[in-house]
């Protein structure tokens, strides 16, 4: 529900609001069908994960840029747009910082670098929801590759900058606060995590570039840099 409040109350109101629901039985889908007037488009149905969900986000939307905040993640207040769209946008994406909620009211600040690079991409990645993505990418590169369970975000991120060479723009706007309690920052998924990260690397560097990106980062024994240790204090 905070999440929804959070968009409804942006000054900003030249936008749309797609909201897509798992066929949630928790009230979440009541809640939001009282605010229908106030949305683009609206589903309740099954679909088999989050980035099932996001593509039909992605394929109902309209707008020139797409925001994606999973439940529980919210805008960090109601001048967020605003603020954001008082930049020259023109980039293809533009991304921003992100709060981030340890629980036990916890909240730290986490900070991008300026420059997204290759180096950056394999020890990390682009935080999604403080990420605009222009619509146009997704036309060009394809939607969110369902094959990844955890990590279709980062093998998108991964293409279009790695690969691609999209343009990429950072700001500093407080964007979002990230729920912490989420499938990508589950331990028990971090095994898995590892291995679909494998397999992007696989499908887009050649054997010698991982191995030198390996031997660069050798310093960090763990590959999955936590936020912390991206968070100025």
């Amino acid at each position: 529900m905070l999440t929804v409040q959070s968009v409804l109350a942006q000054s900003f109101k030249d936008f749309e609001y797609v909201v897509i629901d798992g066929g949630s039985t928790d009230g979440s889908a009541a809640y939001i069908q009282e605010h229908a007037s106030q949305l683009a488009y609206f589903v309740s149905e099954s679909d088999s994960g989050i980035y099932n969900a996001q593509n039909k986000g992605i394929k109902a939307a309209k707008g020139e840029y797409l925001l994606f905040l999973n439940s529980g993640d919210f805008l960090c207040n109601s001048e967020v747009l605003q603020t954001v769209f008082s930049y020259p946008v023109e980039t293809d994406i533009v991304f921003g910082n992100m709060m981030i909620n340890w629980g036990e009211g916890q909240v730290s600040r986490g900070l991008m670098p300026d420059t997204i690079n290759l180096e950056h991409m394999y020890r990390d990645t682009l935080w999604h929801p403080v990420s605009f993505i222009r619509k146009a990418v997704f036309d060009r590169l394809g939607l969110y590759d369902e094959s990844y369970r955890l990590v279709a975000d980062y093998e998108f991120f991964f293409k279009a900058i790695v690969v691609h060479k999209v343009s990429a723009r950072r700001i500093d706007v407080d964007i979002a606060e990230y729920d912490t309690r989420g499938a990508s920052s589950d331990p028990a998924n971090k095994k898995q995590e590892l291995e679909e990260r494998n397999r992007v690397w696989k499908t887009y560097l050649k054997p010698e570039e991982i191995a030198a990106l390996e031997k660069r980062t050798a310093a960090n024994k763990n590959i999955f840099t936590k936020l912390r240790d991206l968070i100025r204090r």
